[in-house]
């Protein structure tokens, strides 16, 4: 039997990964979480950080019950470290599409006695369905957080093929109005291609709530999301292969320069 998920130490507690999870780039170096957590013992501790902070940020702002949403998870680095920090004053809501990935973000959030967060198995859109994709065989090699849902012309090759006219896992769709949460602080989009779709499904979410946004742009309109995003009031600051968005009404926008640092 091919044993793919395994548990592993790493700098952000016990992980279940896969170690199948890496592919390389033109350079020859490897890339994909379990990758990075498996040669390095962390992930992307930079951004980790910055988010961390950034959620201590609205606390001293807005006061204790602060909400952070993690779309598209992975594994859940990012949620088990927000929801360890936050303990006694926030919570996460994490949300992953690709059911073996999820299975690993819910024991992950487990295992660290994460009780303040919780997992939702969907894809994050504009609205709420179904959408159909081909799962990757995650015994082989392949970086799975680089998996998109749907075929784009020039779509990423994430280390083994994928034959997007053989869908053979269907998962709900949702938006993140359609949560109909009360409060939200941060929301972190990193689904591959969808960052556009998630933002148009959180336009009430993010008016009523103004949170701050972090959102990749490898596989999205990078100009169009941030005249979006400009257009709704927000300072919009690149951040490595993502921007950061806080709202001009937000008093965190002060802090951030202490945050980059």
């Amino acid at each position: 039997m091919t044993v793919a998920f395994c548990l592993v130490a790493s700098d952000h507690g016990p992980l279940i990964i896969n170690r199948f999870d890496y592919n390389h780039n033109f350079n020859g170096d490897y890339y994909g979480v379990g990758a990075q957590i498996l040669e390095t013992g962390r992930y992307d501790p930079r951004e980790v950080s910055v988010l961390k902070s950034l959620l201590a940020v609205r606390r001293e702002h807005y006061g204790d019950g602060v909400v952070a949403v993690d779309c598209g998870a992975n594994i859940g680095v990012h949620t088990v470290e927000w929801a360890r920090l936050m303990q006694g004053w926030g919570s996460v809501v994490a949300i992953e599409a690709q059911e073996r990935i999820y299975y690993a973000l819910a024991g992950n959030i487990s295992l660290q006695n994460c009780f303040n967060a919780k997992a939702l198995h969907a894809a994050v859109s504009d609205a709420v369905g179904d959408i159909s994709f081909p799962e990757p065989d995650y015994t082989k090699q392949g970086s799975f957080g680089s998996f998109e849902l749907r075929p784009r012309l020039g779509g990423e090759f994430i280390g083994q093929p994928v034959d997007y006219g053989k869908p053979t896992l269907t998962v709900r769709s949702i938006s993140l109005d359609s949560l109909m949460l009360e409060r939200v602080d941060l929301i972190k989009i990193d689904v591959e291609g969808m960052e556009a779709e998630a933002l148009d499904g959180a336009a009430k979410l993010i008016e009523r709530c103004k949170p701050i946004l972090f959102v990749e742009t490898i596989k999205s309109d990078k100009a169009a999301i941030t005249a979006a995003l400009e257009g709704s009031g927000y300072m919009v600051l690149p951040h490595g292969m993502n921007v950061l968005a806080i709202h001009k009404d937000d008093p965190s926008l002060g802090n951030v320069t202490k945050v980059a640092e």
